[in-house]
């Protein structure tokens, strides 16, 4: 039986290796299982929890659409829109929001992460943007949700929310209550300078990332001056434990070319990285080149990516819009 998937992606711009390992190839994945009912959301609500610039907000949201159908994500398998284009998504948030208890939000860790220190600057947005990912799940009845270590919290909060609200308004499964799609090993792409952090377009080197834009010469020149370590390629994956550099760069390759760890590691046993790094850069030329020239041909093209936006713009409403039309129902508005 297919699963009914729901994903969001916040149009940051300039995505990079980091996006596609963690996310994006899984949604193709998942797009190109016929089983699959897929939905793919730029949340560009979540994204204003910081201020924004309106034009960046809008190229970035363009940009995120261009990555989805570069990459491989259909538009006529799959729904592709943005939040803000269905009101539903804002209205459900606030029901919810009545249905969350404040306890549990203070237990997301992220937001003490992303708050950091001065917790009295930041948004209410930001406090409460779980609650809004909870409806943008529950408003398309998702029965699964890809989800990363950093999002495992919030999907436990959203199942929450809507076990209480079934049972607060006696409604048995009228949420679906969604199940988590964990990612693959090595989903978490660190950065080419600290196989400690996590790839990130806010690190100030750009040498630090892939970014799903760059060219050949490009990828090459940053696999080239990736940190490693002074010894030969490990033998086993034993030995990666205290490398975290190279533990980064083979779970990279490995990715790419869909090996196992251990063949990845049998196949560069004993060699020095030179000849690995050569090795990667081609993989990565090869996987990444052909969506970094798509993503600029579409970029080119506004129009037809406002058309995609509009018509899944225009599908998801209609299934949002019923689910609301339940919801008021239930609540007697």
């Amino acid at each position: 039986m297919g699963k009914k998937i729901f994903s969001g992606v916040q149009p940051t711009g300039n995505l990079h290796l980091g996006n596609y390992l963690g996310a994006i190839k899984n949604f193709v994945e998942l797009n190109s299982d016929k089983e699959n009912d897929c939905i793919f959301c730029v949340v560009d609500l979540h994204a204003i929890t910081v201020k924004q610039d309106p034009k960046v907000l809008k190229n970035n949201t363009q940009e995120t659409v261009a990555t989805f159908i570069a990459s491989g994500i259909d538009a006529k398998k799959s729904i592709i829109f943005n939040q803000s284009g269905v009101t539903a998504h804002s209205e459900a948030a606030w029901i919810l929001s009545c249905v969350a208890r404040t306890g549990w939000l203070s237990r997301m860790t992220q937001f003490k992460e992303k708050a950091g220190k001065d917790k009295e600057k930041a948004s209410v947005g930001l406090y409460s943007y779980p609650v809004l990912m909870a409806a943008d799940i529950l408003l398309y009845d998702a029965t699964h949700v890809p989800v990363g270590d950093d999002q495992k919290q919030h999907l436990e909060l959203c199942r929450d929310i809507a076990q209480k609200f079934n049972n607060d308004y006696e409604v048995e499964d009228f949420f679906k209550v969604p199940e988590p799609l964990i990612q693959k090993e090595f989903s978490r792409i660190m950065s080419l300078k600290d196989g400690t952090k996590k790839m990130s377009k806010s690190e100030l080197s750009d040498l630090s990332r892939i970014n799903l834009t760059d060219d050949t010469d490009q990828i090459i020149n940053k696999i080239k001056k990736a940190k490693t370590d002074p010894l030969p390629m490990p033998l086993s994956t034993e030995e990666l434990k205290k490398r975290p550099e190279t533990k980064n760069l083979i779970g990279i390759y490995s990715s790419l070319t869909g090996l196992p760890l251990e063949k990845s590691i049998n196949e560069f046993s004993g060699k020095n990285f030179s000849e690995f790094k050569e090795s990667l850069s081609q993989v990565l030329v090869d996987k990444i080149g052909p969506i970094s020239r798509e993503i600029k041909k579409l970029l080119a093209e506004k129009s037809f990516l406002n058309q995609i936006l509009l018509e899944g713009c225009e599908k998801a409403d209609k299934i949002a819009s019923n689910k609301m039309k339940k919801i008021h129902e239930i609540m007697g508005f």
